[in-house]
């Protein structure tokens, strides 16, 4: 199973990953790799507050579509 992570960035940004775990998965768990993920790359340090970040399930998966407009400003 897919999760996408959203993590807001001190550049003003928002920076989605996906992370490949189980549906029980913690979130705490998903979190810390996308974040680490994220700070391994070139792009502007990401805010490490947990409470920030976004966090959902990809795909339908028996739940109806989801919406995943994304908005770049």
């Amino acid at each position: 199973m897919s999760w996408l992570v959203a993590l807001p960035a001190l550049d003003g940004r928002e920076y989605v990953y996906r992370v490949h775990a189980p549906a029980d998965a913690l979130r705490a768990d998903l979190f810390w790799a996308a974040f680490h993920c994220h700070d391994d790359g070139p792009h502007p340090r990401a805010f490490d507050r947990f409470d920030a970040a976004l966090i959902w399930r990809a795909g339908a998966e028996g739940n109806g579509p989801i919406d995943l407009t994304v908005h770049q400003y």
